[in-house]
Formats: structure tokens, C-alpha cells, sequence
């Protein structure tokens, strides 16, 4: 322990009086341990430790499978099929849930708050406890009895409306003028199904009413397993509502650590993968800049071996100064990383990992880093240390001079560093190219409408209000009509769950007097006819409905042109009649215009828009009057003269007018929409960092190549004085030091070539644009070559720079 001491202070006595090399090499790993770290701390919040719930990886979901592949149909069950599906061997328990937004009423103003209706069973499912009081338990809801006005708060809501204060549990609070006792406040990172407030679920017998329902499997089940036990039973379901199941459909049981944490998996291991590089980069760097400082120390090293110090001692002393070098990184490198995390958090596509994930750094990633910092001074340092451990020591002692020319052996290893540095940086950089490439063409990606100066104010309607058709129809037009009378606004429009780019709910339809034996799918769209001028969508054929029709609830339809393609090529869709199974009035939920499943005549085409993401092919699409089937929400488009957010304030001032407890939800500008789509903020995140990492390795392979040439012209400089004398001109000794450079580049450029190209397919798949693009490759490796250039002219010139006799003098 004595001499490990010795050793730490030896080595920090000898990095202080190298502060430049010091504070390059702590640099060079800070930047790629930090970077790292920060990765890290992403992929462990989110694929190692998504869920707080234990066994989560047996919590699953029923998902059906139509034969296209598609994995996208979620369905609900109504109670008497929970009570059946509850007798599956292979589940261990059932949640039933719905949600519903209610109205705080006891405070100087109403909040929309989102409720999760849960049923008692909830402790079981979840397994976790209650932070504060209890959970919901059986007695909250009684079977066949109305549930208990109990409420369980989320931490953040306790958090916000009730000012964390200690002693909530007990205090009641109204919901929609209705009093309800608090009987718990669960943890910070229960956060399931994005809720504020849980309260008990009344699972009825009606089997009109649908509810979303949460698996739990017995331990040892795989989800396989339970999908091969669930199939015949969801198929006899489907015989009871063929409309609400696909054709030939399939059942999978994904967990929620699939269906929620793996979607961003290949994005961060992708970003691990080039952070990865840029460490090795760094690592890269550290060895050349100790190589080079190994050139100054070979007297030291050999007079050390000739007074009785043996070769892995001198190892030790030479790994000790890595360690410490490591050791500066790391520390630099968290700091760093604490920084960037919060860069990296920013930028993540919501939505796309649990809420539940808790993005920090913590003992695990500290862990990480200092694993980490080991390895790296395992990897920069062992090369040096083995190397520089071999002095010649009658030769060293001989010389006067610090200046003796390098080994075979290290002039190699410099060579191979350089290539390496080179090829890593170019991929990255190759990578970095195709990413941005993408981004730029998913930026002017042709929408099909105009999102500027728009925003949907989505307006939710409470428990027992608006109840009949008439009342509800009305009263949204009210809300409509009122903001279009602003003076600010251009239009205003209704559209339930019809914003693009993602839009529209995927529906069974028939076509009238199609043979077809399957029905087709199309995306619906509830909107008011001021929907297609408000988003300029072009009419290209026939007309549109008109207010009239749409507060009778006309039974008409506007199909896409993809639609108009696919199912009438000739070109004459207009007049023939389609009809939509899954429209019926299921009140106080669903309110449907009597008929709404009858047949509906196509009157008018439209121009197609996004309405499956930014990437995918534009789906059929029919559009319908809102009034059609209402639900107990809508959302309002609104296009503005002015910034839309601008106005929300005097647009609640409105909907207060019609009804004091009327609130809007997650109003968001059109523009902000498109920027939250996951495709658009994964391209945007994969194409900033790597970016910033393909720079940050540039600059690193910039210093690595000085160091190199530096220390090929400290350890040539009597060669050079020789050719100089001997009549070389400056221009030849410049000339000789770029070409010796110029081998170990081109290599590395080579070998970069390669591994963009066999990185291709990897690279199209994660940053969806090919990395063999001819453009973007001619132009990482023309900045490559300048930025070569550039790192070697210093050194080349002071080569070209030396006094023949004053180099001679050394020896």
C-alpha cells in the first residue's frame, strides 16, 4: 500500500509538470467517458430499469395481429368477458381500467384532472405500496354496488394542487361537485396510464361497455404460452362482435417493457455505439500523447532499470500514471455527463420510453464510470507501458540528448493509433452525414397540408353532461362557432382525433357491392367541413357537407385519393356507398346520429395528407361528419392571424362563457405536433448527436495526428539536420514529413470506406438514410484530408524550420 502511495504521488508530481500534455489527455478521455456516461444513463433508465413494478416483464397487454402483419389493433373487454378471461390458467390476474377526465369544483378554479378508473385489485397487479395511506382495495368497489368515493392521488398531482402537504390523506376533495375521501398518495415513479388521480372502477355485466384491462402472468408463463390459451377465447368474442375484431387476426402478448421501453432501444444503443467509438478515439489519444512523452522519459526509464527496477515495475509506475489520468477523466467526464444528460433528456421523442423512467445519474452509472476509466487506462495505457518498460540502457546512457530517435515498434504503433483514429472518426462522421441527410428530407417531407399558425385545443366533455345527441352536437358547434368569431382567428374547426400527421381511427369498413371476403381498413376521421380549408387540404373531386347537413348528422363521406385508388381505379368513387360497422350509439359515452351504421354516400375527394407518421404510406382515409358518432371529447383546430398559443387565454375566456366548468386539456400548436412525432424527434436526436460526437472525434484524431507528427519530427530532427546538410531543402523535409503522415491517413480512410459500407445496412435501418450516398462520402473524406492537413502543418513546418547545425550538435 506504502509504495502504491508512492507511486500516485510520483505520477502526480510528473503530470504537473506536464500541464498541457495533462490537460490534453484528462480532455481527451473527460469527452468520451462523459459522453458515454451520459448514454448510459438513458439506456439504463429506460431498457434496464424501466418500471418500478416488480415482475414487470409479467405485466402484458392483448394486442391482435391482422394478417398484414400489423400489430396495432387494441381492444377492449367488457365485464362478463374479464370474468371468462380471468379463468385462463396461464394469467395470474386481470386490472380492468378506463379513464375519464373529471373537474376539480372545490377550489377558487376548476383544473381538469385525468382519472383512472382501476379496479380494486390494482395492489396485486402492480405490487407496489402506497406512499402515503392506502390503495384501492376490494371493499372500494363491492361487486354489484355503486365504488366508494375514494380517491388515491399521484405524487406529482399531490405535488401541484395539494402543495405536498403531509397530512392529505383523510381531507376530501370534489370532483365534479361531487366529494371524494383521500385515502393514499402513491410514489413518485407510479405514474401508469399518465393519470392524476385513481379512483375505483365499477366492472358492470353490461356488455355494451368496453373496458382497457391490464395481464398479469403466472410466473414461469410465457407470453407465447398465454397467447396460445387466450386465442380461442378472444376468437369466440369476435364471433359475438365480429366488427370490432380483424379478419383472421392473432393474439400477442407483449409485456409493457416491450410495448413501452424497447421502441427507443436500437436509437440508444446506436448513440452508445458511436460514443463508444468516440472513447476509443480518446483512448487512442491518450496512448499516442504517452508514447510521444515516452520519447522524453527514456533516460529516466533506463537509469531506473540500470539501479535494480525490473520491467513490471516500471509497468506499475507507467499504469499508475494512467490510472491517475483515467481517474481526472472520469471526474471531468461525470461532470460532463451531468451536463449533457439533461441535452440528451431535452431532445428524447416523447412518449417513447415509461413515464415511469427515471433519466438521472446515479450509483449505477457512477458504477459505469468508474468501470469505465479503468478499462480506458487499461486500454491507452498498457501499450506505452509494455513498450516504454524495454529500455536500451547502455545506448540511453551513452547519449547526451534527450532527442533519440523512436523504435521501429513505436513509429508502428503511431501509425496504427493514427489509422485507427481516422477510420473511427470517418464512420462517425459517415453516419453523422446520412442522419442529418435524413432529418433535412423529413423536414421538407410533403405534409399534404399547412401546419403553420394552427393549434388543436382539445376540449373533453364531463360525466353527465351533454348527455343526448342533439345537446352535444350543439354544443361543440357553440364552442366552434365562438372561436371563429374571434377577431384573430382565420377558422376554426372541429376534429375528433383527425389531426395529422397521425390521424384517424383504423376501422373495418364495407363497401357496397364489393365480392371482397375481407373488409377493408381505413383510417375515420370525425371532422366539420371547415376542416379541409382550415388545413388548405385540396377538394379534388366532387364537394364537401355543409353545416346543414352535419347538424342533421347526414350519412355522407369524403375519402382520401389513396383511398379512391386503391378500391375504384377507374376513377368513380364519388356516389358509391361505403359503411362503417364499428359507428354506433353507445351512450353516455358514444352518442351516434340514429342510422350511423347504415350506408354513407361518397360526395367528394380530397388530397391525401400524413396521417401514419412522417415515413409511413399514406393509408385509405375516410372522413365524416363529427356529428356522426361523438365521443366524450373533440378537439378544436384553430388557424390564427398570430401566434396561435397567443390566444388560449381569451379562447377559455369563451368556452368559460358556455360553461364555467369547461376546460381544454394539451393544447398544441400544429407545428409542435409534428415535432413531437417520434420518427421526427428520433431522426432530429440521432442527427444532433451525432453530429456533436462526430465533431468532438474530429477535433480528438486533429490532436492525436499533431501529437504523432510532433513526435516523428521531435524524434527525426538529427535525420533532418543530416538531409539539410547534406543539401535537402526545406520544401524536401516538408515534404517527407505529409508523406509519412499521408500513409497512415490514407489508411485509415480506407479502412473507414470499408466499414461505412459494411455498416450500410445498420446505418439505413437507424438513421434512414444510406451511409454509401456517394456525396456524403466524398465530402467526410475531403474534410478528413483538410483536417489532416491542417493538424500536420504546424509540425511539418518546424521540421522544415530546423538549423542543420544546431540539430547536429545533439550528437
Amino acid at each position: 500500500m506504502q509504495s502504491l502511495a508512492s507511486d500516485l504521488r510520483y505520477a502526480a508530481r510528473e503530470l504537473r509538470k506536464r500541464p498541457g500534455f495533462t490537460l490534453t489527455a484528462v480532455l481527451s478521455l473527460a469527452l468520451g467517458i462523459g459522453a458515454t456516461s451520459a448514454v448510459f444513463s438513458v439506456i439504463y433508465a429506460v431498457l434496464i430499469d424501466p418500471f418500478p413494478y416488480p415482475g414487470s416483464d409479467r405485466i402484458v397487454e392483448v394486442r391482435l395481429v391482422d394478417k398484414s402483419g400489423s400489430d396495432r389493433h387494441y381492444i377492449g373487454f367488457t365485464g362478463p368477458q374479464i370474468d371468462q378471461l380471468r379463468q385462463a390458467k396461464s394469467l395470474e390476474d386481470i386490472t380492468a381500467m378506463d379513464w375519464w377526465n373529471l373537474t376539480t369544483t372545490d377550489g377558487d378554479l376548476p383544473e381538469d384532472v385525468q382519472a383512472m378508473y382501476i379496479s380494486p385489485n390494482a395492489p396485486s397487479h402492480w405490487g407496489i405500496r402506497a406512499l402515503k395511506g392506502r390503495w384501492l382495495i376490494p371493499s372500494d368497489a363491492p361487486p354489484g354496488q355503486s365504488p366508494q368515493p375514494v380517491v388515491v392521488l399521484t405524487y406529482q398531482f399531490w405535488q401541484r394542487y395539494f402543495m405536498g402537504d403531509p397530512n392529505v390523506v383523510g381531507r376530501t376533495m370534489q370532483l365534479v361537485h361531487k366529494p371524494y375521501q383521500i385515502v393514499g398518495v402513491m410514489p413518485p415513479r407510479f405514474k401508469w396510464g399518465a393519470a392524476d388521480i385513481y379512483v375505483p372502477l365499477k366492472v358492470t355485466q353490461d356488455p355494451n361497455i368496453h373496458f382497457a384491462a391490464s395481464f398479469k402472468l403466472r410466473p414461469g408463463v410465457k407470453p407465447t404460452q398465454a397467447s396460445a390459451e387466450l386465442q380461442p377465447i378472444l376468437e369466440q368474442f369476435a364471433k359475438q362482435s365480429p366488427t370490432e375484431y380483424p379478419d383472421g387476426f392473432r393474439v400477442k402478448m407483449p409485456s409493457i417493457v416491450d410495448v413501452y421501453a424497447r421502441p427507443l432501444g436500437a436509437t440508444l444503443y446506436l448513440l452508445l455505439g458511436a460514443v463508444a467509438s468516440l472513447l476509443l478515439i480518446g483512448c487512442a489519444n491518450v496512448s499516442i500523447l504517452l508514447l510521444a512523452r515516452g520519447t522524453e522519459r527514456q533516460h529516466e526509464l533506463a537509469v531506473r532499470a540500470a539501479i535494480g527496477a525490473g520491467r513490471w515495475r516500471l509497468i506499475r509506475q507507467l499504469l499508475t500514471e494512467s490510472l491517475a489520468i483515467a481517474a481526472a477523466g472520469a471526474t471531468l467526464g461525470v461532470l460532463l455527463a451531468w451536463r449533457g444528460l439533461a441535452f440528451i433528456v431535452a431532445r428524447l421523442p416523447e412518449f417513447s420510453f415509461p413515464a415511469e423512467s427515471v433519466i438521472k445519474m446515479n450509483v449505477p452509472v457512477l458504477l459505469f464510470s468508474v468501470a469505465l476509466a479503468s478499462t480506458s487506462a487499461i486500454v491507452f495505457g498498457l501499450l506505452p507501458a509494455l513498450q516504454l518498460s524495454r529500455p536500451e540502457i547502455a545506448r540511453l546512457m551513452q547519449s547526451s540528448t534527450r532527442r533519440v530517435a523512436g523504435s521501429v515498434l513505436a513509429k508502428r504503433a503511431h501509425g496504427t493509433l493514427v489509422a485507427a483514429q481516422v477510420a473511427l472518426t470517418l464512420l462517425l462522421l459517415t453516419a453523422a452525414g446520412a442522419a442529418g441527410k435524413g432529418f433535412v428530407l423529413l423536414l421538407h417531407a410533403d405534409l399534404g397540408y399547412d401546419p403553420h399558425n394552427t393549434m388543436s385545443v382539445p376540449i373533453p366533455v364531463h360525466e353527465n353532461t351533454h348527455v343526448t345527441w342533439k345537446e352535444r352536437a350543439e354544443y361543440f358547434e357553440q364552442i366552434r362557432a365562438r372561436i371563429a368569431a374571434m377577431s384573430p382567428v382565420v377558422a376554426a374547426g372541429i376534429s375528433t382525433n383527425a389531426t395529422p400527421p397521425s390521424s384517424g381511427w383504423p376501422q373495418p369498413i364495407e363497401i357496397l357491392g364489393s365480392t371482397a371476403a375481407e373488409k377493408p381498413e381505413v383510417r375515420v376521421n370525425f371532422v366539420s367541413p371547415e376542416y379541409f380549408p382550415l388545413l388548405r387540404i385540396p377538394l379534388a373531386q366532387g364537394r364537401l357537407w355543409d353545416h346543414a347537413e352535419t347538424m342533421r348528422g347526414a350519412l355522407l363521406a369524403v375519402i382520401n385519393q389513396t383511398m379512391a385508388r386503391q378500391y375504384w381505379p377507374n376513377g368513380d368513387a364519388i356516389n358509391h356507398q361505403i359503411r362503417i360497422p364499428s359507428l354506433k350509439d353507445q351512450p353516455p359515452y358514444q352518442r351516434a346520429v340514429p342510422g350511423s351504421d347504415g350506408w354513407m354516400q361518397i360526395i367528394g375527394i380530397v388530397a391525401d395528407t400524413r396521417d401514419d407518421g412522417l415515413r409511413n404510406a399514406v393509408k385509405p382515409a375516410v372522413y365524416v361528419p363529427f356529428t356522426a358518432q361523438m365521443w366524450m371529447f373533440t378537439q378544436i383546430l384553430v388557424r390564427a392571424r398570430t401566434a396561435p398559443l397567443s390566444l388560449l387565454r381569451d379562447i377559455r375566456a369563451q368556452l368559460v362563457q358556455l360553461d364555467p366548468e369547461q376546460q381544454t386539456m394539451r393544447v398544441r400548436d400544429l407545428d409542435a405536433w409534428i415535432t413531437g412525432q417520434q420518427e421526427y424527434a428520433q431522426q432530429r436526436l440521432v442527427a444532433t448527436l451525432f453530429g456533436i460526437f462526430s465533431i468532438l472525434a474530429l477535433a480528438l484524431a486533429a490532436v492525436g495526428l499533431y501529437s504523432v507528427v510532433s513526435y516523428g519530427v521531435a524524434t527525426r530532427t538529427n535525420e533532418f539536420g543530416i538531409r539539410m546538410a547534406l543539401g535537402a531543402k526545406a520544401a524536401d523535409v516538408f515534404r517527407i514529413v505529409l508523406f509519412s503522415t499521408a500513409v497512415n491517413v490514407g489508411g485509415g480512410l480506407a479502412a473507414g470506406l470499408l466499414l461505412s459500407i459494411a455498416f450500410d445496412k445498420l446505418a439505413t435501418k437507424w438513421v434512414m438514410e444510406s451511409s454509401r450516398d456517394p456525396f456524403i462520402l466524398a465530402g467526410v473524406t475531403l474534410l478528413l484530408i483538410v483536417a489532416a492537413a491542417l493538424a500536420c502543418l504546424v509540425p511539418a513546418r518546424r521540421a522544415a524550420s530546423v538549423d542543420p547545425m544546431e540539430a547536429l550538435r545533439y550528437e
